[in-house]
């Protein structure tokens, strides 16, 4: 465990990451790959969390948009964060890394009630612990949970899994210059608006010096090079 810079994280995936090649839903591959990818990290002792989001099912937001109750549509959302975290213990445990779902939405038969010391207990016993039902409440994205959890269980980074290699001052996919930062500034993510996470998340990164590393997991043992420290992505800090 030496060899690594961070010992406790939180990886935050979004729910489309688990779409793959598919327009809905979950692909059985892509857990199958983030399994693989954390496997090394997990065997060496380090603590892992996991938030995933849920806009592979279902998302608040486009429901809103289309005339739903934001309340409502939230509330779906967050049930559908805990469905993706279900598929995701299943693999893990598959692959046999000991896994507890944590859900902010009571819900005894298919998850465990999310308790910060008794997360920190799973963490310490060495158990992937992954937060299900974002905040519990509506008008808050995961982002903004991963964030609070981050915070709330002492994680010494925040990673997040994105499309892209890190954060660039344009979108890279339609702009072939697109300048990539190895470090940036909280006031400059939201000064620049570069929608790293949203606003409500970076500013609760950046009142409690959490900082946030964006990098893509795709790619063979990236995940474990990012935990020993190595530059794979774009990280988010302090002035």
């Amino acid at each position: 465990m030496s060899d690594y810079k961070y010992k406790r994280v939180l990886l935050k995936l979004s729910g489309e990451a688990l779409m793959g090649s598919k327009d809905f839903g979950i692909d059985p591959e892509v857990p199958k790959r983030i399994a693989k990818e954390l496997k090394p990290a997990y065997d060496a002792g380090l603590q892992i969390a996991v938030v995933v989001g849920g806009g592979n099912i279902f998302r608040g937001l486009s429901g809103a948009a289309a005339g739903m109750d934001r309340a409502q549509g939230d509330n779906m959302g967050m049930l559908a964060t805990v469905i993706n975290s279900l598929a995701l213990q299943d693999t893990f445990e598959h692959n046999g890394m000991v896994c507890r779902v944590m859900s902010a939405i009571e819900m005894h038969q298919v998850s465990e009630t999310y308790i910060r010391r008794r997360a920190i207990r799973h963490l310490e016993k060495g158990r992937i612990t992954i937060f299900a039902a974002g905040t519990g409440n509506p008008y808050f994205t995961t982002d903004t949970a991963a964030a609070l959890r981050a915070c709330e269980i002492g994680a010494e980074v925040l990673m997040k899994a994105t499309k892209v290699d890190g954060v660039y001052d344009s979108d890279p996919m339609k702009n072939p210059n697109a300048k990539k930062f190895d470090t940036i500034t909280y006031m400059d993510v939201l000064n620049r608006d570069l929608h790293v996470m949203d606003a409500t998340a970076t500013a609760l990164c950046h009142d409690n010096h959490m900082p946030i590393m964006v990098f893509n997991l795709d790619g063979d043992g990236i995940f474990d090079r990012a935990l020993r420290g190595e530059n794979v992505g774009t990280t988010v800090v302090d002035e």
